[in-house]
């Protein structure tokens, strides 16, 4: 349950930006979304591309841009241009070889399938788990990857012949999950060669090597239980890759690994607050930039390669501030090309000096909506909690916030449960747009978030009721002693485990909150481990199955089921559920919505029946943004 991407919007007929307004919905539908392609062969440009979302068409429309590496003027160009310009990491350094992935039929799970007479039947048998994942059902395809002669690419081999594995991984794997080896010679792999109920309960992903010439394949991993992704070459051909030690552990520290003469070296494991989100080799191969979450941000780092020194590597922080660096483009002598953003401005591209962290802005995809926006601002403040730990709580204030008033205030409660709460735009829980509807907004960097070191993000599991609950009622508490907060008009708000979070509340609250938003939250954890599609998660989380008798920490853990608690539920709750959530599935909203329905307290189940565990599509996401600031103004 990885930290939640967030669905677009836009609503038609705003032919003009009025002077000095607030974001709105509408507003935040017509911004466009900037995504980094990477630089020109030359490096002389920077290619991106800005996706704006339509509502009438319930579709995104994209543009493509090219503009100087040192900045300047942006110059649309045809997509088509973005592959001659970019070079295409599809094709292999020498140009012979050109790799793909597609899709192969290597079992027969479909009842037409199984009987070829009977083509009309809509069955499907299954003898094992990961029968489902995600928001799709699996029908006995696996995608796999080939590789052509660019002179002939209909004539292509599968490189992972008949085995039962996927390549890129479900559901978030990409093109980052296969590449060639710099000598063109081989062809570097992710997957996690397990099957069925194996691989519902196994995270050990590896790293393998295919050999072009010979047809053989090499675990480059085989050592590590844990996950191991995003391979990346330096120039001088050297891999590096993310791992995660501790089998069964999705949000385990991430730390950044480097082969060196056949050993490999973990360049930030000695730090035990960093978790590495994504890095990129530098131009010359002796250092690696690096992003981590640090204090309710994403930073800028950068780490050398010790190689087999009996040394520390020397971790240094390039860039500071209140604002997340979510994407490293490239490098050009002493700059980089990175992509930001923060709670009030959506993603653009900016340069950093490697030296000493400034930054230029260079794309401006949205100057006309924002020069008209209000601002808001946000302050980190630090609170003890009730076992005398320091938490980190980030506070939004509305825009021309006045602090002799008093505001109604949301409480954020964060999904994962492992991921930062942090300088994120999301395009769906959007601190600046519920601010800008004259909320207060608490943002608590909780138990479970990586940043704040490992134990801190480790404390979660196996206790999702205990200590961060709390950690939100001390949050709450805390923020609310502030004369500008309205006691008697809060709100718990949140998605995921933040939707979890939010149905234990209700339980525990004691007439803190007013109302409360759970949207795809678990509810019933008996029902959740016999439904959900990744047990890894569930085994590691619960510590094991309910009917376990003997594992007191399981019987513990499934004892803090929100469902336990709501003969203590008292308050107005709207649910939403999507019906294509294989993660959390729709039994837990359904649960959640009859349980107040029945005790005679105000709900409302909203649903989407062709969404999985975000909002994608545009009606559906504009559906979601009125029915949520309308349930809160109904009963706030």
């Amino acid at each position: 349950m990885k930290k939640i991407l967030l669905a677009l919007t836009l609503v038609a007929g705003m032919s003009k930006i009025d002077a000095q307004q607030v974001l709105t919905p509408e507003l935040l539908w017509q911004l466009g979304r900037v995504s980094p392609i990477g630089l020109s062969k030359d490096k002389n440009f920077i290619v991106y591309k800005v996706s704006t979302p339509s509502v009438q068409e319930n579709k995104s429309h994209s543009k493509y841009y090219k503009i100087p590496f040192a900045g300047g003027a942006p110059q649309e160009i045809q997509e088509v241009d973005t592959k001659i310009l970019v070079a295409d990491d599809r094709i292999s350094p020498d140009g012979k070889y050109k790799i793909s992935n597609d899709d192969v039929a290597l079992q027969k799970v479909m009842g037409k399938d199984k009987y070829g007479d009977l083509p009309n039947t809509t069955a499907a048998v299954y003898t094992s788990l990961n029968y489902r994942h995600w928001d799709t059902w699996f029908d006995g395809k696996f995608s796999h990857i080939f590789f052509a002669p660019t002179s002939d690419e209909k004539n292509k081999t599968d490189i992972m012949k008949d085995e039962p594995y996927f390549c890129p991984q479900q559901p978030y794997g990409g093109d980052e999950d296969f590449i060639f080896s710099p000598d063109s010679k081989k062809i570097i792999y992710v997957t996690k060669k397990e099957f069925g109920t194996a691989y519902a309960i196994s995270t050990n992903t590896d790293i393998f090597e295919y050999d072009i010439a010979t047809g053989k394949t090499k675990n480059l991993t085989e050592s590590n239980k844990g996950y191991d992704v995003a391979p990346a070459f330096s120039p001088n051909g050297k891999m590096a890759w993310l791992r995660m030690k501790t089998a069964g552990y999705e949000a385990d520290k991430q730390d950044l690994i480097v082969m060196t003469n056949g050993a490999a070296v973990n360049l930030t494991g000695s730090r035990n607050n960093i978790h590495v989100e994504s890095f990129r080799w530098s131009e010359d191969g002796k250092y690696l930039f690096f992003t981590a979450p640090v204090d309710g941000t994403i930073q800028l780092f950068s780490v050398n390669d010790i190689g087999l020194l009996r040394m520390m590597p020397t971790i240094r922080q390039i860039t500071k501030g209140d604002f997340d660096v979510n994407n490293i483009v490239g490098q050009k002598g002493q700059t980089l090309i990175v992509a930001k953003e923060s709670m009030s401005h959506s993603s653009d591209l900016y340069s950093v000096n490697i030296k000493d962290g400034s930054m230029q802005q260079l794309t401006e995809a949205n100057k006309d909506i924002y020069s008209s926006l209000d601002n808001i601002q946000t302050e980190r403040r630090w609170i003890t909690t009730s076992d005398n730990k320091k938490m980190m709580v980030w506070v939004v204030f509305p825009p021309k916030f006045d602090k002799n008033k008093k505001y109604p205030t949301l409480l954020y409660c964060q999904g994962g449960p492992q991921s930062p709460t942090t300088q994120f735009f999301s395009y769906r829980w959007n601190f600046q747009l519920m601010a800008s509807q004259g909320y207060v907004v608490v943002v608590p960097c909780r138990r479970g978030q990586p940043g704040f070191g490992t134990q801190w993000n480790e404390a979660v599991s196996k206790d999702w009721g205990g200590q961060v609950i709390q950690d939100y009622l001390d949050a709450i508490d805390n923020v609310s002693k502030e004369s500008y907060v309205d006691t008697a008009r809060r709100a718990a708000v949140g998605a995921s485990f933040g939707g979890f979070s939010v149905f234990a509340l209700e339980g525990v609250h004691n007439g803190r909150f007013k109302t409360f938003i759970a949207h795809d939250g678990v509810f019933d954890f008996r029902s959740m481990y016999g439904t959900t599609d990744e047990m890894w998660f569930e085994n590691w989380e619960k510590g094991g199955a309910y009917w376990d008798k003997n594992n007191a920490v399981a019987q513990r853990s499934f004892g803090q089921s929100p469902s336990n608690l709501v003969d203590k539920w008292n308050t107005p709750i709207m649910i939403v559920q999507g019906g294509k959530d294989f993660r959390v599935p729709i039994e837990q909203g359904q649960q959640a919505f009859q349980a107040a329905q029945l005790k005679g307290i105000k709900s409302k189940l909203l649903y989407f029946p062709d969404e999985n565990h975000w909002v994608l599509k545009p009606q559906n996401a504009m559906v979601w943004q009125r029915e949520f600031f309308g349930w809160l103004k109904e009963t706030l």
